[in-house]
């Protein structure tokens, strides 16, 4: 398709499509998401169909599309993912940031917009970065245990010049007691027998580690639970993305340590997805 001369952009989205193989049209549309993920141009998506394209350009074009086509996450693909309003660095080292999740920088910016405040398992920094960048705190520190995914967070800090402190620990280690203004976590909270049955687009690509919460998948969730009323200031607010099947359950788990104002909040889909809570005066 592509030769030294070069070929037009509306033959290379054709060529991405049946490669995609989708009767449906969806192979259309997803070679024109490529092509928009993968040029970090504007000008490039509003090139006409018959405008020619480079030779190096068009066998990296028709290169993605088959990483795609075998199965590779878009964001994996492309190198990069949008979360609010960054544009963040994205591989296998971390999660892909989901829509979902930015529900949860909402909620915690209208609750606890100032202070300090720590990202447990930050993987690729997309929470700490946002809050760091769209609220007025004094601190903004992001944990994670795994060496990699902090190494992701670095480069998207430089990426978007966000004031994150990065630090390696296991969940709650690394902070002092009453240290902080707001907790914020989107911890692993499926199942094993979940994370074993999921899409081999989300197993074989994202990490584990920041998927599977146990056997019940409340082993992450329960642990921020009890650590996060020694960390957090009297009146200092969690915010935990969760899983909607056990968000019932999270709730009486936070009611049963003592925290309060418990709620449930939905997400953009309607699914209980984010528990907020207070820590109380008592300790």
């Amino acid at each position: 398709m592509a030769s030294e001369t070069g070929t037009s952009r509306g033959a290379l989205l054709a060529a991405a499509a049946e490669l995609l193989h989708d009767a449906e049209g969806g192979s259309r549309r997803e070679a024109h998401r490529l092509w928009a993920g993968l040029f970090d141009d504007p000008a490039a998506a509003l090139m006409p169909p018959d405008a020619p394209i480079d030779h190096d350009r068009a066998e990296g074009f028709l290169d993605a599309a088959r990483r795609r086509a075998a199965g590779e996450p878009l964001a994996h693909v492309t190198g990069r993912a949008g979360f609010r309003y960054l544009t963040l660095v994205c591989d296998r080292r971390a999660l892909i940031p989901r829509p979902e999740t930015e529900g949860l920088v909402e909620l915690v910016l209208a609750r606890a917009p100032t202070g300090r405040l720590a990202d447990v398992g930050t993987g690729s920094g997309c929470i700490a970065l946002s809050l760091a960048s769209e609220g007025g705190y004094e601190q903004v520190i992001g944990i994670d245990i795994s060496a990699d995914a902090l190494n992701l967070a670095r480069e998207n800090r430089a990426r978007t010049g966000a004031r994150v402190a990065l630090v390696r620990g296991d969940l709650c280690a690394p902070l002092a007691a009453g240290s902080l203004d707001a907790l914020v976590s989107n911890p692993p909270y499926l199942t094993a027998a979940e994370h074993a049955a999921l899409d081999e687009s989300v197993r074989a690509w994202e990490p584990a580690l920041a998927l599977s919460g146990g056997a019940d998948g409340l082993a992450v969730v329960s642990r921020l639970l009890e650590a996060g009323r020694t960390v957090l200031r009297p009146g200092g607010w969690l915010a935990l993305e969760i899983d909607c099947a056990r968000a019932a359950h999270c709730a009486q788990r936070a009611g049963a340590l003592g925290w309060s104002d418990v709620a449930i909040h939905a997400d953009l889909f309607g699914r209980e997805r984010y528990l907020l809570a207070r820590r109380s005066d008592a300790p």
